[in-house]
């Protein structure tokens, strides 16, 4: 490690926790954020929905099993910053490729390790999402209040085009199906992966993308990808998604892409007190009655009482720990979208039918 330097965790109200430094020495901001997931702290570090957040880890052991390049999400580490309870700089498998140390270095990562993340993360629990700073380089309060009260809040802030491709790109199985037009807005490779798993030919486009750019593949399906920020801002992507809409062809949206379709149909959003980030959540299927536990990772959701006051609007799924919004479909026609991961890398797997759903959607479309 970097010889144990000391590290500075500073919360937007003041509240300060002391520990050690992790990843390179150095200052970074963002809004803090918990996730409950006991595995996978490679593909939560890379997914783009975390751009512009600092993560804490409720797991008290992180780095120790090390990182390996099939468990990335996107081309390198997304979250602002990493607050975790014990940090392994060594690793024990042996197909791993380095340490999460290395890793962060790598990426130019800050990080602090060793403070007591029960309390801090009962502390956000009480007083709601917030902004904060961790510092191994400033140890000065003043300073680091100074620096902390000129970061943006997350509600009103777009953060897709910071994560979005620049460029199209394809990925197509050896015998494609189907082909489906996606719009990036901060996707994870694991969602195209069980697109192509399932025979589908996928065209991947910039946010900014027209709807001319999309249908120039001749699509079978449109797919509306994750992404950070707040979705109530994003207007040419919600214009984009109505026009979308309005062809009745297939559409399937995951978190972000989500709420840009409830948009999109006149529904509104709210900034959550928390967000909902882990791989166990308790999801209700309204219309099989089925649960499944579910990997999550969002700090804005579908108003549910928007939703049940538009008559063109079906709620499919539901959190059965707050009775928020999960899941919608438009009325007769084959477009739905989710507020949870159903491609869950690295689980569980209890919603992959959606894509089977959306597959099956595609196929009747063509016929």
């Amino acid at each position: 490690m970097n010889d144990k330097k000391p590290a500075i965790l500073l919360l937007e109200d003041g509240t300060i926790f002391k520990g050690i430094s992790i990843g390179m020495i150095g200052t970074t901001t963002g809004e803090i954020a918990f996730n409950t997931g006991m595995t996978g702290y490679q593909e939560v570090f890379t997914d783009p929905s975390y751009f512009g957040q600092i993560l804490i880890m409720t797991t008290a052991h992180i780095g120790n099993y090390g990182v390996h390049e099939n468990e990335v999400e996107s081309d390198g580490i997304k979250i602002s910053g990493m607050v975790i309870k014990k940090f392994s700089d060594g690793f024990s498998r042996y197909s791993a490729l380095q340490s999460l140390q290395d890793y962060m270095l790598e990426n130019g990562k800050v990080g602090i390790s060793d403070i007591d993340t029960r309390s801090l993360v009962r502390h956000i629990r009480n007083k709601g999402a917030m902004n904060a700073i961790i510092s191994s380089e400033i140890l000065d309060i003043d300073i680091l209040k100074s620096r902390l009260s000129k970061v943006p809040s997350m509600s009103g802030l777009e953060l897709s085009s910071k994560v979005s491709t620049k460029k199209i790109y394809e990925v197509k199985p050896k015998k494609p199906l189907y082909r489906v037009s996606l719009i990036d807005f901060g996707v994870k490779k694991s969602i195209i992966s069980c697109l192509v798993d399932r025979g589908c030919h996928v065209k991947v486009f910039p946010l900014n993308s027209t709807i001319e750019d999309l249908n120039s593949f001749q699509p079978d399906g449109y797919m509306l990808s994750n992404g950070p920020g707040d979705p109530s801002v994003m207007n040419s992507s919600i214009n984009l998604v109505s026009e979308i809409t309005n062809q009745n062809k297939p559409i399937f949206g995951i978190c972000l892409g989500h709420q840009i379709l409830g948009l999109s149909q006149g529904l509104s959003t709210e900034k959550m007190f928390n967000g909902h980030r882990g791989i166990n959540h308790p999801i209700m299927n309204v219309k099989t009655g089925k649960g499944e536990i579910t990997s999550q990772n969002h700090g804005f959701v579908i108003s549910r009482e928007s939703a049940e006051s538009n008559n063109n609007i079906n709620i499919t799924h539901l959190h059965l720990n707050d009775n928020t919004i999960a899941g919608i479909e438009v009325n007769n026609k084959p477009i739905f979208s989710v507020q949870y991961h159903p491609e869950a890398s690295s689980g569980p797997h209890d919603s992959r039918y959606l894509f089977d759903q959306f597959v099956e959607n595609m196929k009747k479309y063509k016929k």
